[in-house]
């Protein structure tokens, strides 16, 4: 599933920029399938090469409190954008938007479903989410929105 590999991916590039405590990231799934569970290991495998690590990180469904708790709700396919946009409250829906929105460059909103493409399509989605990572952060240092630490 490509959610925890964007985690990944994302949360490897604060690190490198020295940033990571500005962020609380989490990802989250619209269906309960999984839930519990690590990344499949294929894609552990190809995140590792990478140097990006997955292991920690366990399946959830997103809930309720994530549409208030959260700034940004990313979505990686028209499914999940729709299942995100029909149970947000009104007041939160402009949280909401499309991950690879922020690779405009990839011409696609979709990500796609890597598990049938072989390790192509582990790789395939690591470089959607690299670039999609890069486009997010830039558009948020430029709107100036990295300007208080979070608390744990």
């Amino acid at each position: 599933m490509p959610l925890p590999t964007a985690e990944g991916v994302f949360a490897k590039l604060l690190k490198e920029q020295n940033i990571e405590d500005y962020f609380v990231l989490d990802s989250a799934g619209t269906h309960a399938h999984h839930v519990g569970e690590p990344p499949d290991l294929r894609a552990q495998h190809a995140a590792l090469e990478r140097d990006i690590e997955l292991t920690h990180l366990r399946a959830r469904k997103v809930i309720m409190g994530d549409f208030e708790d959260f700034d940004f709700l990313l979505a990686m396919d028209d499914d999940n954008y729709d299942a995100l946009m029909d149970s947000c409250p009104d007041e939160y829906k402009n949280k909401i938007s499309y991950f690879l929105d922020f690779a405009p460059q990839l011409a696609t909103r979709e990500v796609p479903d890597p598990y049938f493409g072989g390790k192509y399509g582990f790789d395939q989605v690591l470089d959607m989410a690299e670039a999609a990572s890069v486009g997010f952060l830039t558009r948020l240092q430029n709107a100036g929105r990295l300007n208080e630490k979070i608390n744990p």
